[in-house]
């Protein structure tokens, strides 16, 4: 991917941006404006990427360094964008570098804008803004929050990891366009007393990582969303819930309306049978809980006449692929991935997954370790491939 910095106080950070695009995995081609010098060196970013970095037309006369930049890169970022580079973009300027790569290339384009409040709402920036975006420029921020100057307001540059986000979505096949997947996610707490409950180690990652993924590929999203640790992403209509009757509920309210319900939550299978009123004295004696289970919530919709396409999870310490079938064929399941737990470094609040992905008619993914990112887009996949193979469109119809 090609980077553009242009010559603002939040230049600084497309380092950071520049860390978390490696960490995905991107190969990453940086362009300075002579502006963007005076704030980052092209040091920085050649030590960052294990690639020369470049500052002007002139650095390669002989390539033509701008097709060639703009020729080798299937998205192209500029982090920050400042006020002068959406205009000379609106407008078609190419007299530097960066501008001049831009106008050759025809990968898709992210924009990040920063700048003071003033200049931002300017009706030219956002004329120009609007011209961009009509073409079909992504735009990511601007934020709101301390500027230079010791001013604060709309101008500042979006998170870095919005920013990777917004480029993982600029890439991502628009395959799930039109469609409505709801998902949960995270664990549920069921109430001992007004301070204690019974839970489980689930943080919401996996959850939301096939939401944003989900996004990223069109898809409108309901996130029902346990009482994780994880941020969930904005352009999710996020229903938060805390026990497994409240998830039940959220659940059931939104199938109807989805193509797809992907069942990545930890539910908890057993709740006390009463909650106490008041909070449980220690001076007491311990105290005897008496558990009950909880509604199986894949179970029911499995059950469900009218369904949409079905996708559970298991986790399992042992037996792997024996749970997940008999939970894929007792659940009526159109998918079901099974992830080790309890091994170092994977499973709940991890990065990764030591997973697979099971079908009725066996065509499985075999058991390996995958990042949740890598995770969520390999399920989701297989959920676009069968909503497209679907006979009819019709939400709930199968």
């Amino acid at each position: 991917m090609l980077l553009g910095v242009s010559g603002g106080i939040a230049a600084y950070k497309a380092a950071l941006i520049v860390r978390l695009l490696k960490g995905a995995g991107a190969d990453v081609s940086v362009v300075l404006t002579d502006a963007a010098t005076r704030f980052v060196g092209a040091d920085t970013f050649s030590a960052l990427t294990g690639e020369e970095t470049f500052t002007s037309l002139w650095d390669r006369p002989g390539e033509v360094l701008h097709v060639r930049l703009a020729r080798g890169a299937d998205v192209a970022l500029v982090a920050p964008a400042t006020a002068n580079v959406l205009a000379k973009l609106a407008h078609g300027l190419a007299d530097d570098l960066l501008t001049s790569t831009l106008l050759e290339a025809t990968c898709p384009l992210v924009l990040a804008p920063a700048m003071h409040s003033g200049m931002w709402e300017h009706p030219a920036t956002r004329t120009n803004a609007q011209v961009l975006s009509d073409r079909g420029v992504r735009f990511v921020g601007p934020g709101t929050g301390p500027l230079a100057h010791g001013d604060e307001g709309v101008g500042r540059l979006a998170e870095p990891e919005d920013v990777v986000d917004a480029v993982r979505s600029a890439l991502a096949p628009q395959d799930l366009a039109g469609r409505r997947i709801l998902v949960s996610a995270g664990p549920t707490h069921e109430p001992i007393d007004p301070v204690r409950f019974l839970g489980n180690r689930s943080t919401g990652k996996m959850g939301i990582a096939i939401a944003k993924a989900a996004l990223d590929r069109g898809a409108a999203v309901t996130l029902v969303l346990g009482p994780g640790t994880i941020e969930p992403p904005s352009r999710a209509d996020v229903v938060a819930v805390e026990t497994a009757e409240e998830m039940r509920s959220a659940v059931f309210a939104a199938v109807d309306q989805a193509d797809a319900v992907v069942m990545a939550a930890a539910v908890a299978d057993f709740r006390p049978k009463q909650a106490a009123g008041s909070k449980l004295k220690k001076e007491a004696g311990v105290p005897e809980l008496i558990l009950e289970p909880t509604t199986d919530i894949l179970r029911e919709l499995g059950e469900r006449e009218r369904r949409p396409l079905l996708v559970g999870f298991a986790a399992q310490t042992e037996d792997l692929e024996a749970s997940g079938r008999t939970k894929l064929a007792a659940k009526r399941l159109d998918l079901v991935v099974v992830n080790r737990v309890g091994k170092e470094g994977t499973g709940f609040g991890a990065d990764s997954n030591e997973a697979m992905i099971l079908t009725p008619a066996g065509d499985d993914e075999p058991l390996r370790t995958w990042t949740k990112v890598e995770l969520a887009n390999a399920l989701l996949d297989r959920v676009a491939a069968s909503l497209r193979d679907a006979t009819t469109d019709v939400p709930g119809d199968r």
